[in-house]
């Protein structure tokens, strides 16, 4: 089973997003225990203050360093795992998150997942913690619950038994390096729109094809980049000198 902690001034937030769904119920399953804690019950007064002037002036408020070191020490304690837990603090200065980090992190016991607010986390958190700073973008957001959350579905999606179907999650986009094939489902005419005659023809290894020369035709497209390290076999460089040979513009 795997933990995870949240540390974040908006509990409210993150519990109601992880109370439905995959994430749900692989908690119900006890595939996952997520446990929610609000950083103002580690404040030192009675204010239950987590945030101050920045040092040096400018603008906004900074996250103060005590709560969460204190948050992050609790959570050790009453976790009691023995191991220490891998500590991610969600920062846009952070590795980029994507699925190679998703299986990473899931194959970990106990994640502890910081989110700040404002103008950032006090400095020290990242000094005296061991922690690895995780980035979902490059683009500005009001706190760290967003990508946390994001961060909890791409990883306990990826724990056994947390999609029913184990195959599910293989079939996903990135987890081969390629974008995933287009689906479709009943009805076999919508507005006059059909479904590719090969799905239909319960011809499996047609369909298989299909679907693998889909997932690189959409790729080549919208993610050329991705066939630079995606490890392609002898059948996907096959199926990618078909792909260039219809484009290739026909002899008059």
């Amino acid at each position: 089973m795997l933990r995870i902690d949240v540390i974040t001034i908006f509990p409210s937030m993150v519990r109601a997003v992880v109370s439905d769904g995959i994430v749900a119920r692989a908690v119900e399953q006890s595939i996952a225990d997520i446990q929610v804690h609000d950083l103002r019950d580690f404040s030192d007064n009675r204010h239950r203050t987590v945030d101050d002037a920045p040092f040096g002036g400018g603008p906004g408020m900074v996250m103060k360093a005590e709560p969460y070191l204190l948050a992050v020490e609790h959570v050790r304690a009453v976790a009691a795992f023995g191991d220490e837990p891998t500590i991610v603090l969600l920062s846009p200065r952070g590795r980029r998150f994507d699925q190679a980090s998703a299986e990473r992190l899931a194959a970990r016991r106990h994640l502890v997942l910081l989110c700040g607010r404002y103008e950032g986390i006090d400095e020290r958190v990242a000094v005296g913690l061991p922690v690895e700073e995780i980035s979902v973008g490059d683009y500005v957001l009001t706190g760290g619950e967003v990508p946390a959350l994001a961060l909890i579905e791409a990883t306990v999606r990826l724990l056994p038994g947390a999609l029913g179907d184990e195959g599910s999650a293989q079939a996903d986009s990135f987890m081969d390096g390629l974008l995933d094939f287009p689906h479709y489902t009943r009805p076999a005419e919508v507005r006059g729109m059909g479904v590719p005659e090969v799905l239909l023809s319960g011809d499996h290894e047609r369909v298989r094809l299909w679907r693998r020369k889909e997932s690189l035709r959409l790729t080549r497209s919208l993610r050329p980049d991705l066939l630079a390290t995606a490890a392609l076999t002898k059948e996907d460089r096959e199926l990618l000198r078909q792909l260039e040979g219809e484009q290739q513009p026909q002899a008059s």
